[in-house]
């Protein structure tokens, strides 16, 4: 619990406080859907009906803004809204600001670190009535706070006077906020809804990769200072904290120092007043100003430097550095950037210090770049090139790699060696890679292979070898013509299919199952003939849609959830479904903006149907998928044993005019009403007698797909043996 509440006298803050010169705070549809827990076609659709519903005072006509105060009168008086939630109305006033949410949460920001380091002086401010006190006292009052807790050359500008005369309503807003759910928690809110609502202006780094940088750095040693010349939101340098927290005997007095510099003002702000924040035990410097151009620390020696730096960078400063004393592996070519960003932080290391950069792949091949990376090479400095999943940071489609170097100076090896890792096959239970970062990949495997690997390695010097996972190799057998580091070109293959003997056993198993499906192939019986109704086509027809109106099916749509603390369910995607698959997705990590939000999870008996170009598709659920979450583009129907008979169901649900009458059609995709499919009325014991045959059915279709599997798996696996030598062409 914070050690301060809201004051006894503080009054409830509303849209109306924050009215400015008549121009009161702004919401859009989207704002007012999340105010009154609706989705935005119902904000739609009350326009449309209501007369009196609030006339736009901003925005534009496809994107139109109300007023705050306007629509909360309007949602209470409709009765579709008793009071706005406290950390809406924050938000609410934060968008709605006159310079800007960024500008916004600077404000909110400062004043949750005042609140939290100087609770006392927070209460007496809080107290005052006029809003022309608050802000006017205000400002010395942050500026005090700041500089004794991130130093006199802080980035958090910004909070004069003037800037803040529009923000009392803000102000107040964000100490109660605090007194709620701490200040630390509040500004987490409000940091991570801004991040959210604005992807394409930020290039996050996200917590698996974050956290697996922090441990490889924290591998040689304490982390005592470290250093982001590229923080952006500050997500390395938290984990870096976090990380240093477990090695120290009192978290909350780990000695750490945090250093951090970002060429966006905004950014730098919002990153330096999330790390005060969020880690009070820490020393936290933090800068304004373009890294390699003008560098804020020019004297530090870290511990360790972590660093996404910015990919593809052709404006870095390549004319106006080029006898910088940081290039002493060589002045990187002006496409070469990323090079530029391996100089500096090995600069700003103590000797023996470590560094781990993520990078793009090409920077481990490019031909502009070879005699930097031989430099490294020769003088030991480069160590380690990891290569991540695709889909482990943006962009998402590109394995990324992680490099890992170490200052020389502290005991380089003699002769020295390189790690090469590829993490992408173990965290797909695959050697051939991920499938194109369709789903997340497995972090807690992608972080053990990485991990073992590099502390195997820097303890040893080398490494035993693992088959197309990772390898340790002479730094003169890579100073070619080339200099190609990617960790693809050096590790060997595993053995084909695991070898002949692997292989023996697929045909084994491909030969069982094909005499299986020989056995399962289905046939007319004798007795399976149609009640004498004139016809299939004369059935007495009802619809999905009907039945979930009559109670006789649930209805439930895919997509929704976010990934509990622990113990996350896999997701049942539309691939797997098409596929006959097991459950292969994962469900994405709860936004720091709130709580996490619970999945639909599919039960034994449940039907499930692909709704986007998945053709005549439906799947019983049964105990082995049972217990997973529903994924994106599916619906769910969960049909009364005592009404309908889910084999049925699933059955008559998969007839291609069914289908062909309840799609719809767009110039790229089709996409199913599962509301329009038709099923014949029928009495329970009929309905079982077709799921009978629809159940064989599904069996010879999985028996079909399994020997697909195999015979795929035995003759990609004799074409990889006979090439590589492992199988013998006699």
């Amino acid at each position: 619990m914070p050690d301060y509440a809201a004051p006894d006298n503080a009054t409830d803050t509303t849209a109306t406080d924050a009215a400015e010169a008549g121009r009161p705070t702004e919401v859009t549809a989207a704002g007012i859907a999340r105010l009154a827990g609706v989705g935005r076609a119902a904000v739609s659709n009350w326009r449309r009906r209501h007369a009196d519903f609030p006339k736009p005072v901003g925005g534009t006509e496809t994107s139109p803004a109300f007023a705050l105060r306007d629509i909360e009168q309007w949602l209470r008086d409709q009765g579709k809204l008793a009071e706005v939630p406290l950390r809406e109305r924050v938000w609410q006033q934060l968008v709605g600001h006159p310079a800007g949410a960024a500008a916004a949460l600077r404000q909110a920001g400062a004043v949750l670190l005042l609140v939290r380091d100087r609770p006392s002086a927070w209460r007496q401010l809080r107290a005052a009535t006029d809003d022309a006190e608050l802000t006017g006292v205000l400002p010395a009052m942050l500026d005090s706070v700041l500089v004794a807790r991130l130093g006199a050359e802080h980035p958090v500008g910004g909070l004069t006077r003037e800037a803040l005369a529009p923000s009392a309503a803000l102000v107040r807003a964000a100490g109660d906020l605090a007194a709620v759910d701490g200040a630390d928690r509040a500004y987490a809110f409000l940091l991570g809804r801004h991040l959210d609502a604005n992807p394409r202006q930020y290039t996050l780094t996200p917590p698996g990769p974050a956290a697996l940088m922090a441990e490889l750095a924290a591998l040689a040693g304490p982390l005592g200072t470290v250093l982001d010349p590229a923080c952006g939101a500050g997500a390395l340098l938290t984990a870096a904290q976090e990380r240093a927290a477990k090695d120290a005997a009192d978290p909350a007095g780990a000695p750490v120092t945090l250093h951090g510099q970002e060429a966006d003002p905004d950014l730098a702000a919002l990153s330096a007043l999330r790390l005060a924040l969020d880690v009070p035990g820490a020393e936290v410097r933090v800068r304004a100003a373009d890294t390699l151009r003008a560098d804020a620390f020019p004297q530090l020696a870290a511990d360790a430097v972590l660093v996404h730096p910015p990919f593809n960078e052709r404006n870095w400063g390549h004319d106006e550095l080029a006898y910088d004393p940081r290039w002493e592996y060589g002045f990187p070519a002006r496409t070469e950037s990323e090079l530029a960003w391996v100089q500096h932080a090995l600069a700003r290391l103590r000797d023996g210090g470590t560094a781990v950069l993520l990078m793009p792949p090409a920077v481990a091949s490019r031909r502009s770049g070879r005699r930097i990376r031989a430099d490294l090479l020769r003088r030991g400095a480069l160590r380690a090139v990891i290569a991540l999943p695709a889909g482990a940071a943006p962009p998402n489609g590109v394995p990324l790699h992680l490099w890992v170097l170490r200052k020389p100076g502290g005991g380089a090896p003699p002769t020295p060696q390189l790690l090469v890792v590829d993490t992408a096959g173990p965290a797909t239970g695959s050697a051939t890679g991920p499938a194109a970062g369709r789903d997340k990949p497995d972090w807690q495997t992608v972080h053990t292979t990485a991990v073992e690997a590099w502390q195997a390695f820097d303890r040893d010097g080398g490494i035993e070898e693992v088959p197309g996972v990772r390898r340790s190799l002479a730094a003169i057998d890579l100073l070619d013509d080339d200099v190609d580091l990617a960790p693809a070109r050096h590790l060997p293959p595993p053995a084909a299919a695991g070898g002949p003997a692997e292989l023996a056993r697929v045909r084994d198993r491909l030969t069982a199952t094909l005499a299986r499906t020989t056995e399962l192939t289905p046939r007319p019986k004798a007795g399976d003939t149609l009640p004498d109704l004139g016809g299939a086509a004369r059935w007495p027809l009802t619809t999905v849609g009907e039945l979930a109106r009559s109670g006789a099916l649930v209805l439930r749509s895919g997509g929704a959830g976010t990934a509990p603390p622990e113990g996350a369910p896999a997701v049942l995607t539309d691939h797997d479904v098409i596929a006959g698959g097991a459950p292969s997705g994962t469900l994405p990590e709860a936004s720091a903006s709130g709580p996490a939000e619970e999945p639909v999870l599919v039960r034994a008996g449940d039907v499930v149907v692909p709704v986007l170009g998945g053709g005549a598709i439906a799947r019983v659920v049964d105990d082995a998928t049972a217990g997973a979450a529903l994924g994106r583009n599916l619906t769910l129907l969960r049909p009364d044993p005592a009404a309908v008979d889910a084999w049925f169901l699933a059955g008559f649900l998969r007839g291609t005019a069914n289908n062909r009458q309840a799609s719809s059609y767009a110039s790229t995709a089709t996409r199913l009403d599962v509301r329009r499919l038709q099923l014949p009325r029928l009495p329970l014991a009929e309905q079982r007698r077709y799921g009978r045959r629809f159940s064989d059915l599904a069996t010879f279709e999985e028996a079909l797909r399994l020997a697909s599997r195999l015979g795929e798996q035995l003759v990609r696996g004799l074409y990889d043996g006979l090439t590589d030598g492992s199988v013998s062409p006699d």
